[in-house]
């Protein structure tokens, strides 16, 4: 079965950091695509960071460009979110999101599978 979990959310101040983590299984981690998307309330999704499975192709919301970085640990199946110099605008649930295939637009709004998500908030 198809599994994304989400992890590593919290309170933080702006300026601070925090790191995401996205345990992935049931599927073929290498062919897939992992992203992080966020939503604001009656807003739509928005893609934040996404990365190949591989770890070739990474894409960044412009937003977040210089402050965030994505990777993976394949021997894990995990993908992460390294959030530095956190601003309040940031705060959001994060959702972790994968493409099992490969077969959407990179980063888009249209993945096969969703996770639960995790709270960040940045106070000021």
């Amino acid at each position: 079965e198809v599994q994304l979990q989400a992890s590593g959310g919290g309170l933080v101040q702006a300026g601070g950091s925090l790191r995401l983590s996205c345990v992935a299984s049931g599927f073929t981690f290498d062919d897939s695509v992992i992203g992080w998307f966020r939503q604001a309330p009656g807003k739509e999704r928005e893609g934040v960071s996404c990365i190949s499975g591989a770890g070739g192709t990474t894409y960044y919301a412009d937003s977040v460009k210089g402050r965030f970085t994505i990777s993976t640990d394949n021997a894990k199946n995990t993908v992460y979110l390294e959030m530095n110099s956190l601003k309040p605008e940031d705060t959001y649930v994060y959702y972790c999101a994968a493409d099992l295939t490969g077969r959407y637009p990179f980063c888009s709004r249209e993945y096969d599978y969703w996770g639960q998500g995790t709270q960040v908030t940045v106070s000021s």
